[in-house]
């Protein structure tokens, strides 16, 4: 056989080899994968779709899913634990559908990356169940995010920002979407960070608002408020006022109105003396308490709230008096200073004191006792003072020339209508209430007081006076003082004169000799002269 014939033998062999590889391969390759091709990033050249499921179901059966969680925390669900399954519904046979069989001697050359869905199925109820059991789930161990704020007020630096506090508390139902995703994907890790599960804070500390807020602040804390009470003064800055700020919904800052309401009650509490008893050094010598009192400084809270909130949102330095609604002469110990009404019932006497100088004394009539008119006890303010009013009643109408009310209906005025005063006359015969006097005596008041004048009205055992003062008395004892002139062993019957007249005196004739003192040293100083003392 020659060559000729040989090759005419072998090339059809040959090809019909080569034929027969091809096809074989061809229907090969029809349910096999091609060398270098990767599913998903995974290696399946040469598998079968069964192997490739079976290969795969395996790792499905060991799935688990790792949760990333906040403050280095992880946690697992593994897919027993929820009933993982594939679904495959002819997804690799389509993937294998879409691969060139019979393309093979080219297809050898190139890499193959396929990508795919791994249906897989779970029990929803058990996955629940599960993500319940998760610590982070638990809402005892979960902690609430905190909204950027303000910080506490610092002299150093003022207000600054207060970071907010991310937290670990998670939204439900974002926690569930995300792990139903990542297990559908079949996610080896969740971030729960990434997930944005996470309950974020309402503001962060580059909210721009946040920052306008703290600006404003600071403005705020250059307000220093020193309050003047007569000597005494009292600073309100940022170091206390600084706790008194919140934000609003729009991140503004607002004043806590319950803050000033407590320390403008702490201002009242501190400085008002209306309601207060006072202590009176009476002109006889005796303290009395008057319980009752009406007269004094009242902070006016409702005006002391609105100014103050004003000044503090002005953020400057100012200093001021409190706001009152009642007013008093002094802040010292007896804020009825030096200048008042003093009126002893009992004696039925009265003294009108100026800048601590006696401006006159004289006796009255007060309400009648026995019809139930007394005039009441108390300390008080002359309420306002008029000329030539009429007095009104349900039976009486009476004109009076000096009228000064200083409780309710009751005051002081003059009483044409009497020529005696003092004693005993109000208790059958006194007024409905009023203080009545003697026309001259009611317009020296009249003339010296004005409205809030102080009117102290106590009684006092033991300064009674059946008959009631008696100038010509009291002039002729301060008479006999002054005759005794320099004191010698003689001047016994003199000062014994004298002591026996002034002796004989009512509590409040007494009051009128001016020069009782003398007196005194006169007995002091006989005494000496006899004794060689």
């Amino acid at each position: 056989m020659n060559t000729k014939e040989k090759k005419r033998i072998i090339i059809p062999m040959i090809l019909g080899l080569l034929l027969l590889v091809y096809l074989g391969l061809g229907f090969y390759f029809q349910n096999h994968f091609f060398p270098r091709t990767r599913l998903d990033g995974r290696s399946i050249g040469g598998y079968t779709p069964e192997k490739l499921k079976e290969e795969m179901t395996q790792e499905i059966h060991s799935y688990t899913l790792t949760l990333a969680e906040r403050e280095g925390k992880r946690e697992e669900i593994r897919g027993a634990d929820i009933a993982l399954e594939p679904k495959w519904e002819g997804t690799i046979e389509q993937l294998l559908l879409q691969q060139p069989a019979f393309g093979w001697p080219l297809q050898l050359f190139f890499r193959h990356d396929l990508t795919g869905k791994t249906l897989v199925e779970y029990d929803e109820s058990k996955l629940t169940e599960k993500l319940m059991e998760l610590d982070c789930m638990d809402e005892k161990k979960q902690v609430k995010p905190k909204s950027a704020s303000f910080s506490k007020y610092d002299p150093k630096v003022g207000f600054t920002v207060k970071p907010c506090v991310p937290g670990t508390k998670i939204d439900e139902e974002k926690m569930s979407g995300a792990v139903k995703a990542a297990v559908s994907e079949m996610a080896q890790e969740l971030s729960l960070e990434g997930a944005e599960v996470y309950v974020a804070p309402k503001v962060l500390d580059d909210d721009e608002r946040l920052a306008e807020a703290i600006q404003r602040l600071n403005q705020y804390a250059k307000s220093v408020i020193t309050f003047r009470v007569g000597e005494d003064t009292r600073v309100l800055d940022a170091t206390e006022f600084g706790e008194w700020f919140k934000l609003n919904k729009k991140l503004k800052p607002v004043i806590r109105q319950d803050k000033v309401e407590e320390y403008v009650h702490f201002l009242a509490a501190c400085y008002n003396t209306c309601y207060s008893e006072k202590r009176l050094m009476t002109s006889y010598g005796t303290e009395v308490t008057i319980a009752d009192s009406h007269y004094g400084w009242k902070v006016d809270e409702e005006a002391e709230k609105k100014q103050l909130i004003a000044d503090i949102k002005a953020g400057k330095a100012v200093t001021r008096d409190l706001n009152y609604t009642m007013t008093a002469n002094s802040h010292g110990k007896n804020d009825y200073g030096d200048s008042y009404v003093e009126i002893n019932l009992t004696a039925q006497h009265l003294f009108l004191y100026k800048d601590g100088e006696l401006v006159i004394d004289s006796d009255f009539v007060s309400g009648n006792v026995a019809r139930n008119n007394a005039s009441p006890t108390g300390a008080y303010g002359i309420f306002w003072m008029k000329r030539d009013a009429i007095l009104r009643g349900d039976n009486y109408a009476t004109p009076v020339s000096y009228w000064m009310p200083f409780a309710g209906n009751v005051g002081m005025h003059d009483a044409t209508w009497r020529s005696r005063f003092g004693g005993t006359i109000y208790k059958y015969n006194g007024s409905h209430g009023c203080i009545n006097l003697p026309v001259s005596v009611a317009k020296t008041i009249f003339e010296t007081v004005e409205n809030n004048y102080p009117v102290l009205v106590y009684e006092l055992p033991g300064t009674e006076s059946s008959t009631g003062t008696d100038p010509a008395k009291a002039k002729a004892a301060s008479d006999l003082i002054d005759a005794i002139g320099k004191v010698t062993k003689e001047s016994g019957p003199a000062i014994e004169k004298a002591r026996k007249a002034y002796d004989k005196l009512s509590a409040t004739e007494k009051i009128s000799v001016k020069n009782a003192n003398q007196l005194a040293k006169a007995q002091k100083r006989y005494k000496k002269l006899l004794t060689g003392a």
